[in-house]
């Protein structure tokens, strides 16, 4: 467990980093946001466009996959919502915010660096497959099902809504320029490729630097009973279904544990931005990307002990 936790635990000693800059105000609150811009605008859509642009498609976008990882996703999606309803008796606009957070966890800044430290940078083909997806499944899913639980949007207004949420998004930018490239094979010239590399090794890093000091702001309060079934759907149920489906389905090992390890970290920031966009449920979900992130280590560390 030991050695586990010396994967895991320096991805989250940057965030940790991050968030005690800010405690101690020694990285002033507005300058973790300019972080975050910057890495979410610019260096992480540079890493995703190489990714996708030089993965082996034949190879790497498995249905069984897709279906392991996206099928336990929309799973927890019912769940979170039937749950947030009959349970706690939230409204229903609330119920698709939290249902989008039991879902859509953070592909890219804890699970390809938690994937990268235990197993490879080799290892990420089938992480980039699931990333490739999975802010517009979440996205489409998460937005139609609020506009209709809104009743203020239908037809193709709706499609427009969807649409402009999902190509107004950086990362989704550089996954569909890395997809033209990929397809296309056009050649990326040496310098710009230089200059990608030099944005890439930047992106991770900072983004976990700057994820600490955002997480900062949101402080654990209320509704705890709640965010307890959202980290225990998050965290548990989704790796769990995943690995179930995976198994049944005969994924190779290494795309078992990128499913898997994709699957167990904490929702992502974009759960927060998304309960915020539509005012809902917005202490919730921040507090459980908060609590979330720091049970991740706990969390990963045992399915690296799980999985072959």
């Amino acid at each position: 467990m030991g050695v586990l936790f010396s994967i895991v635990l320096p991805v989250f000693l940057l965030v940790g980093a991050g968030y005690f800059a800010v405690f101690l105000k020694l990285f002033k609150d507005s300058a973790a946001d300019g972080l975050m811009v910057f890495t979410q605008k610019f260096a992480l859509p540079c890493l995703l466009f190489s990714g996708i642009a030089s993965l082996d498609l034949g190879a790497e976008l498995d249905l069984w996959l897709l279906a392991a990882y996206f099928g336990s996703a929309a799973t927890c999606f019912a769940l979170g919502i039937l749950g947030a309803r009959l349970l706690f008796g939230r409204p229903w606009t609330d119920c698709i915010a939290i249902g989008l957070t039991a879902m859509f966890t953070n592909t890219v800044l804890l699970g390809l660096p938690v994937t990268e430290r235990a197993f490879g940078a080799e290892a990420l083909g089938p992480n980039y497959a699931i990333i490739a997806f999975n802010a517009g499944f979440c996205y489409l899913i998460g937005i139609t099902s609020m506009e209709i639980a809104r009743a203020e949007t239908t037809g193709f207004a709706l499609v427009r809504t969807v649409a402009d949420a999902m190509f107004h998004n950086s990362l989704m930018i550089g996954i569909c320029c890395g997809f033209v490239v990929n397809l296309t094979g056009l050649p990326i010239p040496a310098v710009v490729q230089d200059a990608l590399d030099l944005m890439i090794r930047a992106a991770l890093p900072a983004a976990l630097f700057g994820l600490g000091g955002v997480l900062y702001r949101y402080k654990p309060e209320g509704d705890m009973a709640l965010i307890a079934m959202l980290c225990v759907l998050t965290l548990a149920v989704h790796p769990l279904l995943t690995w179930t489906i995976g198994t049944y389905g005969g994924l190779s090992t290494g795309q078992m544990r990128s499913a898997v390890i994709t699957a167990a970290v904490a929702p992502g920031i974009n759960t927060y931005i998304f309960a915020d966009m539509y005012g809902v449920a917005r202490r919730i979900v921040a507090t459980t990307v908060l609590i979330g992130t720091a049970l991740t280590v706990v969390g990963a560390s045992v399915w690296l002990m799980i999985l072959p």
